[in-house]
């Protein structure tokens, strides 16, 4: 017998796909918008919300039989809120520069609607394991778009990836830029996301069917 039942794989492998947060519950968009022009910021935020909704799924779940239920929405915040300072300050630590680009993002991570919502629905409701994993696919859920849409945004608008040039170098025209390649401007603009987002759920809804919403 696995370590993972049926049951609680699906809790990992369901929002990779199926239930994907972003494109499927289409929660979480601002940060893909916002964040997702390097791959390095994307990959960033996508461990730090694995950390936030991980970690906080399961102090939740912990409390879920002594927080009041008019309070409940409150205590959540609080939990959400001092993981994120905790994210922030390591940023800050050991990544300043990007702690910078990111600063006013990490801070929203409290009022991610992805975080709360599975609080709210999952954390409340079920024992610490099950809380952990559900954090931790829907996290992985998230963060695999951001950085699917990071590396495009960041390979066709600026020719590098985490900073290094893979395409050429476009000043002195070497690689493909020596046959006339340009990096597209539009890929940084935020607009460009949505659109990278789109094609991703086209993608997924034509590979599954099922996903298609009937009207």
């Amino acid at each position: 017998m696995g370590i993972l039942s049926k049951k609680d794989t699906k809790l990992i492998t369901d929002p990779l796909a199926d239930n994907n947060p972003i494109t499927i519950q289409v929660l979480g968009i601002c940060s893909a918008l916002a964040i997702t022009a390097e791959l390095k910021a994307s990959i960033v935020m996508s461990v730090s919300v694995l950390f936030v909704l991980g970690v906080g799924n399961v102090v939740i779940s912990l409390m879920r039989n002594i927080i009041p239920s008019k309070i409940r929405i409150i205590v959540q915040l609080v939990v959400v809120a001092a993981l994120v300072i905790i994210v922030d300050q390591v940023l800050k630590a050991f990544a300043y520069e990007l702690s910078k680009t990111l600063s006013v993002f990490v801070g929203l991570i409290i009022t991610n609607c992805i975080i709360m919502g599975r609080f709210e629905a999952f954390a409340l409701g079920n024992g610490p394991w099950r809380s952990f994993l559900d954090g931790i696919g829907n996290a992985a859920g998230y963060g695999a778009i951001l950085i699917i849409v990071g590396f495009f945004r960041e390979l066709l608008g600026s020719g590098t990836l985490l900073g290094f040039k893979v395409l050429g170098d476009p000043i002195e025209k070497t690689g493909l830029y020596a046959i006339g390649y340009e990096n597209n401007g539009f890929m940084l603009l935020s607009p460009m996301a949505l659109i990278v987002v789109g094609v991703i759920i086209w993608v997924q809804r034509t590979k599954n069917k099922a996903l298609i919403e009937d009207h």
